[in-house]
């Protein structure tokens, strides 16, 4: 199909491209998948304590925040999260703050996106009986896909392709 992924997202029934359960010509809103601030805010925070792991110097929660532009408030409570799920660990004291409980590169997207929500792209139908077998099976093999690729992304890979996509080059 030409220009797939190009079109609106919605779609009416009893066109050439309705949704086969539907009749007439009313407009079908197509679901997006989204992933939450939330798991936005933990991986700017995650990438903000790998770019400072190499010196070994703990970072402040509201550093951190006002680094990666996030709540300081919401930032805490993502911090104890991923603490909870040896992603972060925390020093006390003065010079205290959050480090990365593991190398950088040791950390990938998926295990942030895990810490915060459980499992990635969880489909409510890929336990429901009702659910054609054939359909909750897409759905698991799209969990698996996406599972697979969030966890191929490690915070080391995203630091340096930083500092490639930094460099200057003159001619």
């Amino acid at each position: 199909m030409s220009g797939a992924g190009a079109g609106p997202s919605t779609r009416h029934a009893g066109s050439s491209r309705a949704l086969g359960c539907c009749s007439g010509r009313v407009p079908v809103k197509l679901p997006v998948v989204k992933l939450s601030v939330k798991s936005d805010y933990a991986a700017r925070a995650v990438l903000e304590l790998a770019r400072a792991h190499a010196a070994g110097v703990a970072c402040k929660a509201e550093e951190l925040a006002a680094a990666q532009h996030v709540p300081a408030n919401y930032l805490i409570q993502i911090l104890s999260e991923l603490k909870a799920q040896q992603i972060v660990r925390s020093l006390r004291g003065k010079d205290g703050g959050y480090l990365l409980a593991r190398p950088p590169r040791e950390i990938t997207l998926g295990d942030v996106l895990r810490a915060i929500h459980g499992e990635i792209l969880d489909s409510p139908a890929r336990n429901d009986p009702a659910c054609p077998p054939e359909l909750r099976e897409a759905w698991e093999r799209l969990q698996q896909a996406a599972t697979a690729a969030a966890d191929r992304i490690n915070f080391q890979d995203l630091l340096d392709r930083a500092a490639e996509s930094s460099k200057m080059y003159y001619i």
